[in-house]
């Protein structure tokens, strides 16, 4: 956790250091008052001394200003530099995300790395606030107050000795059952999130259905699990408070008891008396103080260890070592032998078995078949959100696990299943597929996709606000700026999955003639489930059951191929009916 703390302190470490420096500063005047206040009541009252008592107490006042003063820098500096930490943690937790594949997101799941990328920073940056506050006075105070008082009187100062032990055993007993709830927290608080996360996301779906009961049921189930967690922990916490009070209370006690005995017998001076409790007091506090700061630092090493199992992550999409030895692009994409499971370690079935395909560059290709037979999953292959288990993805001759990731990105567009819009204008939305386009290219990227015309019947045309998801469109629309925005890139090979299935015959035939027209050197690979949109493909690829079930033009398959024949029957009925 230290060398998390000092990775990411960078551009704060001044800040780090003099705040710590001020709270030494209030903790020495905060030392020296009381001792001022005994020798005002052992020496200058009884001597009558009323310049003296005027002096000392200007004295202190001056002290009580001077702790004020640091202890507002101490907690203003460090309360910068905890927060700038927890920036710079949030910043690179959330750069090393952007490095992850998409089995690595499966595997902690999107609600765990936004617990762990806000309220994991958060208890960090709580705890550092603590360091560099609490846990710099405290001790400092401790051991001052300490030593002063062993140097009052050592023998009264023998109470310490007992009470002191008692308190650190309960302190470590509770900490050691801390860290391991703390970490049951998180985990409860991910579990959470996760329902939390699809319950918004799938709104449309829970109201349509008219399952909010049901969902409330498990939001109440995760929400009852957290708050059990939270009462463990915290039963722990009110555990250690009446231990606390029962040992400050019983050495105060003492300290009254056997000092009074002392002052009494003339042993000890009243004024002495008053600064060695005050010392107790700010000792006992110390030590409470410490307990609670160790609490909270329990709750950080647990936050620690989630966020650094995404720092050691290391992801299966990594750049290749090709370089600058790539080919210019062209958009020839070929699968040899290629077979694929989501589940890691050798584990659960192939979706994709012994496929082998040739798509030459500047082809239009079409992939069709039944539900969950991997359509998806292939093309999701060669842009590299998933690494196939066994073959090669090949694009212009060159093993897609040798390009650079972002080179391979670059000369990929596709148009997913999920038409994801961001919170932005359209014009924002577009400049996704190239920063650099000009206002010509918006136009004709968003005629090519027969996107044009409702653009601009909006009030703002190209500024038109759009809401996040862009719900403020019908599914349509965004199916067809999201098809802009692809072709914007100028990829060489343009992916589209299942993404005319919102716009009508008519629309789709004019997209897809503007393939032809304006990509004709673009490898355009599509999935669709109408025979109407994949008819006029320079070839139809049939997956069924995992493997490659035939391949030909419409005409060939109609002709020979059975599963296409069925299909294409299939939907003949429908529209006779």
């Amino acid at each position: 956790m230290l060398k998390m703390i000092r990775r990411h302190l960078k551009g704060y470490g001044g800040q780090a250091v003099a705040g710590p420096v001020f709270m030494v500063l209030e903790v020495v005047c905060e030392m020296i008052m009381p001792l001022i206040m005994a020798r005002i009541v052992d020496q200058a009252i009884p001597q009558g001394d009323t310049g003296g008592i005027f002096r000392m107490g200007a004295a202190m006042v001056a002290l009580a200003l001077l702790s004020m003063f640091c202890g507002v820098m101490g907690a203003k500096l460090g309360i910068n530099a905890s927060q700038g930490f927890g920036a710079n943690l949030r910043l690179a937790l959330f750069e090393k995300i952007q490095t992850f594949s998409f089995a690595d997101i499966d595997r902690f799941s999107s609600a765990s790395l936004i617990t762990r990328t806000t309220n994991d920073v958060n208890n960090m940056t709580i705890m550092l606030t603590m360091g560099l506050r609490i846990m710099v006075r405290t001790p400092m105070m401790l051991l001052s107050a300490l030593i002063i008082a062993v140097t009052i009187n050592a023998r009264l100062a023998l109470v310490l000795v007992v009470i002191i032990p008692l308190m650190t055993l309960a302190i470590a007993g509770i900490m050691g059952v801390g860290i391991r709830l703390f970490g049951l927290v998180q985990r409860r608080l991910d579990a959470l999130n996760e329902v939390l996360q699809e319950n918004l996301v799938a709104i449309r779906v829970v109201k349509a259905f008219v399952r909010r009961d049901l969902e409330k049921k498990k939001f109440q189930r995760s929400n009852d699990d957290l708050t059990d967690a939270f009462l463990r922990v915290g039963m722990r916490i009110v555990a250690l408070m009446p231990i606390m009070t029962v040992c400050m209370n019983g050495a105060t006690v003492a300290v009254l008891y056997l000092g009074g005995r002392m002052v009494m017998g003339g042993q000890f001076d009243l004024g002495s008396l008053q600064a060695f409790i005050s010392y107790i007091a700010q000792i006992l506090m110390s030590v409470m103080m410490v307990a609670m700061s160790l609490l909270q630092l329990s709750r950080a090493q647990a936050s620690a260890r989630r966020i650094q199992e995404v720092f050691d992550a290391t992801s299966d999409i990594q750049d290749g070592p090709a370089g600058d030895r790539l080919p210019r692009p062209q958009g020839r994409v070929e699968f040899r032998d290629v077979s694929f499971r989501y589940a890691a370690g050798g584990e659960g079935d192939d979706v994709l078995s012994h496929i082998d395909l040739d798509i030459p560059a500047g082809r239009f290709v079409a992939i069709i078949g039944g539900t969950g037979v991997g359509k998806s999953s292939l093309v999701n292959l060669i842009p590299r959100f998933y690494d196939v288990t066994d073959g090669a993805v090949l694009l212009d001759g060159v093993d897609v696990r040798d390009y650079p990731v972002e080179e391979l990105r670059r000369r990929v567009g596709m148009v997913l299943q999920t038409n994801v819009l961001f919170t932005g204008t359209i014009r924002e939305n577009l400049l996704w597929g190239d920063p650099d386009a000009t206002e010509e290219d918006l136009v004709r990227a968003a005629k090519d996709a027969q996107a044009y015309g409702f653009i601009m019947s909006t009030p703002n045309g190209f500024e038109t606000h759009l809401d996040q998801g862009g719900v403020n469109l019908s599914g349509g629309q965004k199916q067809r700026l999201c098809i802009a925005r692809a072709m914007l890139k100028k990829p060489a090979v343009l992916i589209l999955d299942d993404s005319t299935s919102a716009v009508d015959s008519a629309t789709e035939a004019a997209i897809r003639e503007s393939f032809h027209r304006n990509l004709k050197d673009t490898t355009v690979i599509i999935i669709a489930q109408r025979i109407s949109s994949v008819r006029y493909a320079d070839e139809i690829v049939i997956l069924e059951d995992d493997h490659v079930a035939g391949r030909g033009t419409h005409e060939e398959l109609l002709a020979s191929n059975p599963i296409y024949q069925e299909i294409y029957q299939s939907q003949q009925e429908g529209v006779e009916e």
